[in-house]
């Protein structure tokens, strides 16, 4: 195998280093979609109670809400450019962390009892 590579290397430089190229970013990727999958699957991370160092992508997968739910509960724009945490949100509102909460817990049995 290594005589092979050695070979690949000497005659096609060029498809070596784009071929090991391509396998290096799947790798990242692959790890990448196994460390989420792996994040995602514990139960202990489904309505988890909000804190603020969440953003509102965080509590969409943590309540199984589409982002345009969450976006409406916390009365965000569309684009709103970086993501903020929910401290953040609640410093630029007149919302509270407690009333998110409960904004979220609403439309989490309101979107929950939709689809049942």
């Amino acid at each position: 195998m290594l005589t092979a590579a050695r070979n690949l290397w000497r005659k096609h430089r060029f498809l070596f280093l784009a071929f090991i190229t391509a396998l290096v970013v799947t790798l990242f990727f692959a790890a990448r979609l196994l460390m989420f999958t792996l994040y995602w699957v514990d139960p202990a991370h489904d309505n988890q109670p909000l804190e603020g160092w969440m953003t509102p992508r965080y509590v969409a997968h943590s309540y199984d809400l589409p982002p345009t739910v969450v976006r409406d509960v916390l009365e965000l724009e569309a684009v709103d450019g970086e993501p903020r945490t929910l401290a953040e949100l609640v410093k630029s509102s007149d919302l509270t962390l407690e009333e998110i909460q409960r904004r979220v817990d609403e439309a989490a049995r309101t979107h929950k009892g939709g689809r049942q």
